[in-house]
């Protein structure tokens, strides 16, 4: 048995009922939806035509939301129907970031994820979902897929049916007759801020009981023109057409300048706010540290028991730093232990909290073994191993996040390893230890290397829309200054003082634009991706 959803936009008419059905059964809260309809207008007048395209949870044959997330607060039942446990739910968001379809929300109320849940009391009493019962024109068709004789199996057999985002392997269960690219993919229309409803662009979403005093960090991909011209005009200066046919162009990858919304869901904006940065930071300090201070010594170089204590008690505390800020991102912060006490196995962010913990585990015995005078030399072959993964685990949690393309970059784990790296370095060069000379080539080498994989992610063609307008957002976009500012404080201008040799207060200054600038780029990759919309 595999349930499934046909809608026939041969006879929808857009007219909410599965909405307010859906919110009524639920008793969902303003501002969050488990299903809602789109609207958009082709063409331009009088030769337009409005189309409607209902959007909620598609339970995914091979769902990334079950994957990802840590606690099994989200499970496949055995007919197919992707369901949740909000008892269970730690509001980490990463089932938001993994949905693909942007199916997924946070009830304000609970601080929990929800979603279309197929009405499974409703199945398991024998009635079909809330919204199929309402719709007036049957628009909304349910059933087992996997029976021949069932209509919603006739429909997919005989019918032009789609689906949205096939290319992302889900194998969704929720199938469109009649449904045209321009309504299904996200990027073929722009959020914009000049049609009826736009005011949903700066929605609710997830941020609903913050509503009035939060401004949501919804896509500014329809801002980016204006952005630049208005630069050119604050600048004093003659606008350079040919600058703005190259943003135009970019434009044109992911806009179709005949097709736009007229009705949307309110965006849910940036999930993962400032302390997933923060924690990524953190961890590439007490990882990277711990990674360079081995590697000296593999070396045969002397390192002083002051700076091994020092180099020690460093990767402890910004671990510390990396628990807190992972609790603090956290809706449902109270939870946190479900974790490590519930796991999911197939989920990164538990991995990585063993990980994580096994690290601190090795570093405070290491710790107490300098103290008690104990020789545990080989404990640190564990304890670079657990370094490495805690440096990269995150890479392997964002490519889980499968609603962002961005983030499936195979090179997402090389910035963050040699971003760990980089940072070790400074911090071991700052305790002033004897192996200054080779800390200096490692830093260059690394720079180097940081540098090579950064015009490679944004100077080299990739095909996903998706990735191409995170991209733009970041080399000519609204996120440029913030990028730029990574490149040059963080990369450039340390390399061309650590280089120019003029002596080491110089050096340890380059070393913190180094640490900043490692934090600049990591903020960028985090939000860029963020505000693309997925629906």
């Amino acid at each position: 048995m595999k349930y499934g959803f046909v809608i026939d936009n041969r006879v929808c008419i857009g007219c909410h009922a599965c909405t307010v059905a859906c919110k009524s059964e639920h008793d969902i809260p303003i501002g969050v939806n488990r299903t809602h309809v789109k609207y958009i207008e082709k063409g331009v007048f009088p030769n337009n035509t409005r189309e409607f395209a209902v959007h909620r949870c598609n339970h995914c044959a091979d769902a990334p939301c079950v994957e990802i997330c840590p606690t099994t607060a989200l499970y496949t039942r055995k007919d197919g129907i992707v369901d949740f446990d909000s008892d269970r739910c730690i509001g980490c968001k990463s089932c938001m970031q993994a949905c693909p379809y942007d199916a997924l929300y946070i009830d304000p109320n609970t601080n929990t994820a929800a979603k279309c849940n197929y009405c499974a009391h409703r199945i398991d009493g024998g009635y079909e979902p809330a919204c199929v019962i309402v719709c007036p024109v049957e628009a909304i068709v349910s059933g087992d897929l996997d029976d021949p004789k069932s209509k919603i199996a006739n429909l997919v057999a005989k019918e032009n049916v789609t689906v949205r985002k096939p290319e992302k392997g889900t194998k969704p269960q929720l199938y469109y007759v009649n449904g045209s690219s321009e309504m299904l993919v996200p990027a073929a229309t722009d959020r914009n801020d000049n049609y009826v409803w736009s005011e949903q662009i700066s929605g609710v979403g997830h941020f609903a009981k913050y509503a009035d005093e939060r401004i949501n960090e919804s896509d500014r991909g329809s801002l980016l023109l204006q952005l630049a011209l208005e630069n050119h005009a604050k600048s004093g200066t003659a606008i350079d057409q040919r600058a703005v046919d190259n943003v135009q162009k970019e434009l044109s990858y992911y806009q179709d300048q005949n097709t736009k919304r007229v009705y949307d869901a309110p965006s849910k904006g940036v999930l993962w706010g400032w302390q997933v940065p923060s924690y990524i930071w953190t961890k590439a300090i007490a990882s990277g540290t711990f990674m360079i201070l081995f590697l000296l010594e593999i070396m045969g170089l002397t390192i002083s028991d002051k700076v091994q204590i020092q180099a020690l008690s460093t990767s402890l505390v910004f671990l510390v730093f990396t628990a807190l800020l992972l609790v603090a991102d956290l809706d449902r912060p109270d939870r946190f232990l479900y974790v490590l006490l519930r796991p999911n196995w197939t989920s990164w962010l538990v991995r990585g909290a063993y990980i994580i913990t096994a690290f601190s585990g090795i570093i405070t015995l290491l710790i107490i073994g300098h103290w008690l005078g104990w020789n545990l030399f080989w404990i640190k072959f564990p304890g670079f191993f657990f370094a490495f993964l805690s440096a990269i685990y995150t890479a392997f949690l964002f490519k889980q996040a499968k609603g962002r393309d961005y983030w499936q970059s195979p090179l997402l784990w090389m910035h963050m390893l040699i971003h760990a790296l980089m940072a070790g370095t400074v911090i071991l060069l700052i305790f002033g230890s004897n192996s200054v000379k080779q800390l200096i080539g490692f830093l260059i080498g690394l720079i180097s290397l940081n540098l090579i994989l950064l015009v490679i992610e944004t100077l080299v063609p990739h095909r996903s829309i998706d990735y191409r307008k995170t991209v733009f957002m970041m080399k000519r976009g609204y996120f440029f200054l913030w990028f730029a500012a990574g490149i040059l404080i963080g990369n450039l201008l340390p390399l061309l003082m650590i280089v120019g040799n003029h002596g080491n207060s110089i050096t340890i200054l380059a070393g913190l634009l180094v640490l900043i600038g490692i934090f600049l780029t990591e903020y960028v990759r985090v939000y860029a991706p963020q505000v693309v919309s997925l629906s």
